[in-house]
């Protein structure tokens, strides 16, 4: 991911007011401010996770990796009205790009790799774009009443997930990759309508939201297509 194609994606949020969605100003700094700082941990993430895979460190491990994006989330949303709280979404969204660089390395040694990790990042940018901009029209399906709905799939497809990792269950595997698909789309429609509405008020804790699903979405994606997509 470079600079110019993380721009391209927060493009659109940024000239929403501008572009007469009726959106109050106060949720208009919030948006401006949440896809600002949006993009910076983009590129951050993307410069640890291309220097992860350049370098073939190794992934830290299941439970390391959970350990170290519950243990830093907790600590953003503690720290999310002072200062701190930026160090502390640069510490987890790096350490998320950090984790995604083995997986990446190992996409790119396939054959085909190349293509599949640049579908998967055009395929994110583009559902995130176009659900960003859906989101705040007034024709919009309104998904504050999806919240609970969204919480406990997410919980669900989680659990689902682990039980596929302990149990080595390829095919429950790529279901919940799927899953992940649909249910980061519907995350990236609530938040974004959240901070359109003035539901969300924290930029902080908005971008962190739709950071991981971002990386979630482009996780699953990889995976569908490294399944349906590989040249093997």
């Amino acid at each position: 991911m470079d600079k110019e194609s993380i721009r391209v994606i927060a493009l659109p949020a940024e000239h929403m007011a501008e572009q007469g969605l009726g959106i109050a100003p106060q949720a208009s700094r919030v948006l401006s401010n949440t896809y600002r700082l949006l993009a910076m941990t983009l590129a951050f993430s993307a410069l640890t996770a291309a220097t992860s895979a350049s370098l073939k460190l190794p992934h830290p491990g299941l439970l390391l990796t959970l350990g170290g994006y519950f243990g830093l989330l907790f600590l953003t949303s503690y720290l999310r009205n002072s200062a701190w709280g930026l160090l502390s979404v640069f510490a987890l969204t790096g350490f998320m790009g950090y984790t995604l660089g083995p997986l990446l390395s190992a996409y790119l040694s396939l054959p085909g790799g190349g293509g599949i990790v640049t579908t998967a990042f055009a395929t994110t940018a583009v559902v995130f774009t176009v659900l960003s901009w859906y989101s705040t029209r007034e024709s919009a399906v309104d998904m504050s009443r999806y919240g609970n709905f969204l919480m406990m799939g997410i919980l669900t497809a989680f659990c689902l997930g682990l039980a596929a990792y302990f149990f080595a269950l390829p095919g429950l595997a790529l279901a919940v990759s799927g899953l992940f698909v649909l249910l980061m789309s519907g995350l990236i429609m609530y938040q974004t309508q959240e901070i359109v509405r003035g539901g969300e008020t924290n930029y902080i804790m908005a971008t962190v939201t739709l950071f991981v699903a971002i990386y979630n979405l482009f996780a699953s994606l990889l995976q569908l297509l490294g399944v349906f997509g590989s040249d093997e």
